[in-house]
């Protein structure tokens, strides 16, 4: 898995390599530039994921390379702001130069993360956003002839013609986004934003401020809802929300207003919620874990997403319709599933569900070299599974361990094979097992698990 680079932009040497430090630690690697000079020369060569860049320094100042770098990146690249001398003036400067966040100095560990995390998530959603538009609204139309997905379709055109809540329940990886687009793309609101909220982003501190928006020197700082006024908010894995986030998400839609952070005014909400999840919405609600009102309020129109063992006969279309894709937007070549191939495929589990035959195809067409995928190169690959799991279950069910080290084997075999399902992406096994990323990481590294 290839790391995410960062370019550090400030002229305290002591700051440049405390800041590499700690994100080499957290598996970033790290660029640092002393002067404009030198971040300009850094820029050209090796393209960053993100910029942290300081407001005073000795040759240009750090508004005038932001507002440079917009310029010629736009939204591309995230840039975050750091300054010791900061105030409400210089950080409104900033954002509305195109910053996406602004943190002063000295630097808290925990924020500085905590800033980067959200700035490449959102940076991560946007370009996924933009691959997505390049896919006509035909093929957000889900993909399968089987009895299953012909009713799922038919339930979703009942369902678009409607404006109640949605609430959509279906194992990780069964595409509940994109039918959540495709829901979107046939009703009234079509031509209106489709926002989507990843819960594992939002936490106690900063669940008000992400969601509402805010006012900050009588400016306002829109939030998912402001965003997603008329259309749609899709909030992915609902679930792992909080029970006191749930309240105050009850409570927004229940009155249908809600109130910016530093602001009195009450704004009307217009827009449908479309929710997923993952688990047993009921279950949660008996053990206490999902509050009933919230429940029954975005329950009105349930959607229940079949695993695809349940279609396997759609995945040679499935296969091929991903081969399409990768070759069309990621400019991979051409291979074909052979039908002994396809065959074994459809006999296959798939605990990743789509999601996994996604990964599959990608990874064949990247790494194999013959026209044809043959059912040796599929072994293979299901070998390797198999063989894994195996390794985990002898020393996960080993019963005579003490219960520390039983938890710690349990831990470590459920997060290797939960990190395979999503195929390395530290970012995407947050978002799979519900836990927030910087935390995870430690976790990874307490467990000895190689990211690399």
């Amino acid at each position: 898995m290839s790391k995410r680079h960062i370019l550090v932009v400030d002229d305290e040497p002591d700051i440049r390599n405390l800041v590499q430090e700690i994100l080499g630690d957290e598996g970033f690697e790290v660029n640092v530039a002393e002067n404009g000079v030198i971040a300009r020369q850094l820029i050209e060569k090796t393209k960053p994921d993100l910029i942290l860049l300081d407001i005073w320094m000795p040759d240009i100042d750090g508004i005038t390379l932001l507002k440079e770098w917009k310029n010629t990146f736009g939204h591309e690249i995230p840039i975050i702001m750091m300054s010791g001398h900061g105030n409400v003036e210089t950080a409104v400067e900033a954002t509305r130069s195109g910053a996406y966040d602004f943190i002063e100095k000295p630097l808290s560990t925990a924020k500085l993360l905590l800033t980067i995390k959200h700035a490449l998530e959102t940076s991560s959603l946007k370009s996924e956003n933009l691959k997505l538009n390049q896919i006509t609204f035909s093929k957000l139309e889900p993909v399968g002839k089987s009895k299953l997905i012909h009713e799922l379709k038919s339930q979703l055109l009942r369902i678009a013609e409607h404006d109640a809540y949605v609430l959509m329940r279906g194992e990780s990886g069964t595409n509940k986004e994109m039918l959540a687009r495709y829901l979107h793309s046939l009703s009234s609101r079509s031509d209106k934003p489709f926002v989507t909220v990843n819960i594992s982003t939002l936490n106690e501190e900063n669940f008000q401020k992400e969601l509402f928006g805010f006012m900050a020197n009588n400016q306002i700082q829109e939030g998912y809802l402001d965003n997603a006024m008329e259309g749609v908010l899709y909030i992915n894995d609902i679930g792992d929300l909080s029970i006191t986030l749930q309240s105050r998400l009850l409570d927004v839609l229940k009155t249908k207003q809600y109130i910016r952070t530093g602001s009195s005014e009450r704004v009307n909400l217009d827009l449908r919620i479309i929710a997923a999840t993952r688990y047993d919405a009921e279950s949660m609600i008996k053990k206490g874990q999902f509050i009933d009102e919230l429940y029954y309020l975005l329950n009105v129109l349930p959607i229940n997403i079949p695993s695809l063992h349940e279609h396997y006969e759609d995945i040679p279309e499935l296969l091929e319709y991903y081969v399409n894709q990768f070759i069309q937007i990621e400019s991979l070549p051409y291979r074909k599933f052979s039908v002994s191939a396809q065959n074994r495929l459809r006999s296959y589990k798939w605990p990743g569900n789509e999601s996994e035959l996604k990964n599959l195809v990608q990874r064949l067409l990247i790494l194999g070299t013959e026209e044809i995928i043959n059912i040796d190169e599929i072994e293979s690959y299901l070998g390797k599974i198999k063989i894994s799991q195996k390794e985990y279950n002898a020393e996960v069910f080993n019963l005579d361990l003490p219960l520390r080290d039983a938890r710690e084997n349990f831990e470590k075999a459920y997060l290797i094979y939960q990190l395979e399902k999503a195929n390395g992406n530290v970012s995407k096994l947050a978002n799979q097992i519900g836990i927030e990323r910087t935390h995870l990481y430690r976790k990874l590294k307490t467990l000895g698990i190689n990211l690399k």
